[in-house]
């Protein structure tokens, strides 16, 4: 059975949306990371892992532009990615992407709903926080 473990939200400031969560809510940071494809910050209650992300004007993966807050994607972890890359098809899913190799970025693929909604599929989970 797969498990829910990440959700992603687009932000316009990074380090105000991650000091709200961290002093709220206790999340622990995992790390920050600036890559071409966007900026993000992780942040884990240890099962759960809350990415931050903000995109630079003209990166490909923002939504509704540099001011845009709200859900991005969330993400399973699932025992095999390709039993459940074909259950996606068969079910009328389709893959999205890749994330590209970048120091730091967790490199999961992304499928795409019937709805067109975007999410992530991962056999290795997301980042927690060191104990």
């Amino acid at each position: 059975m797969a498990k829910i473990r990440h959700i992603a939200i687009q932000v316009p400031d990074l380090e105000k949306a991650a000091a709200f969560y961290e002093s709220v809510f206790e999340l622990k940071r995992v790390k920050k990371v600036e890559a071409p494809i966007g900026n993000a910050i992780s942040l884990s209650d240890g099962l759960m892992n809350l990415t931050l992300l903000q995109f630079p004007e003209g990166a490909k993966g923002s939504k509704g532009g540099p001011d845009f807050a709200g859900l991005h994607h969330f993400g399973f972890v699932v025992e095999n990615e390709s039993t459940t890359e074909q259950k996606i098809k068969q079910n009328g899913g389709e893959f999205f992407m890749t994330l590209p190799q970048y120091p730091g970025v967790d490199a999961e693929m992304k499928f795409k709903d019937p709805n067109g909604i975007v999410f992530d599929v991962s056999e290795h989970g997301w980042e927690q926080p060191k104990s």
